[in-house]
Parts: structure tokens; C-alpha cells; sequence
């Protein structure tokens, strides 16, 4: 069961990402029923640390077995989808992947899970063309912070 708590008119979500860049690109992705962009993470399940979620979701999503390296980023991210209010708390961490050497590509690409999301690695120079949320890591991916930085997104 995930940390997900729902009213009528709100939800709260915990929720973990990776942040993967390779090439100077970042692994970004979507539902394939959406046009905004998110860093690939999911939420966190009930009585499971936020790293070791990363890790099954990265699992789960492309097969992938990743090293979460370091926590970058706490963003409360406030927002309005499908007629709800949303609160969300992110734990954002820099990953590398765990024994490939490199998961790049230039083409868009599914996971494993078949065709419910798409992913793509985005040039992060080029961020601000993407429609990628929270809005805050458009500029905080291109200058990643030494220490944890915290944003409220509303």
C-alpha cells in the first residue's frame, strides 16, 4: 500500500524520483496519456524507505537496477490535477545505474511495464523547452545543489 491519502478534493502524496543524467541528459518520463514531463519515481509504499522505493520503482518501471547515490532535493509541491488539489512531498536523488554502463538513448522508449509510460532523455541545457514538473527543476537540475535544498512549489 502506498503513502497516499485521498478526500473528496485533495490528495496527498509521498513521492520519490531519480534524478539519472547521463551524456548531459536526464532520464525524464510521462503517461503516455499526458503531456508533462516528471523524473521517473513513484510513490513510496507503507513502512519502505524512500531509497529503497527508488530502487523497486526503477526495478519495476525499466528493469533496471539502480545506486541511489545522494539525496539533491525535498520539494512540497502543490498543484491541481483532474479536478483535485494535490500534496505532494518529493525526495529527489541522484542514481546511477548499478552495472550497465550506460542506458542512454536517443528515441523515446517504454519501460517494462508495457506501453502506460514513455521515457526520454532530455537534454538538460534544454529544460526549459520541456513542460517538466515540479517547474523548480528545470533551473535545479542544470546547477545540482552540493547539499539538499528544499522547494515549495505552489
Amino acid at each position: 500500500m502506498d503513502v497516499v491519502f485521498k478526500t473528496e478534493k485533495a490528495v496527498f502524496n509521498y513521492r520519490v524520483a531519480g534524478i539519472w543524467i547521463e551524456n548531459g541528459h536526464v532520464l525524464l518520463h510521462r503517461a503516455v496519456n499526458e503531456s508533462n514531463w516528471s523524473l521517473p519515481g513513484g510513490r513510496v509504499g507503507i513502512a519502505e524507505d524512500s531509497k529503497s522505493s527508488l530502487k523497486r520503482k526503477f526495478r519495476e518501471e525499466l528493469g533496471n537496477d539502480v545506486r541511489v547515490d545522494r539525496m539533491v532535493l525535498v520539494i512540497e509541491n502543490f498543484f491541481e490535477h483532474g479536478g483535485k488539489d494535490f500534496h505532494e512531498i518529493g525526495f529527489y536523488y541522484l542514481i546511477t545505474a548499478e552495472e550497465n554502463p550506460s542506458s542512454f538513448r536517443k528515441d523515446t522508449f517504454h519501460g517494462i511495464e508495457g506501453e502506460r509510460l514513455i521515457f526520454k532523455w532530455t537534454s538538460i541545457k534544454n529544460l526549459n523547452e520541456v513542460e517538466l514538473y515540479p517547474e523548480c527543476l528545470r533551473t535545479a537540475l542544470k546547477n545540482l545543489p552540493q547539499h539538499i535544498q528544499h522547494f515549495v512549489v505552489k
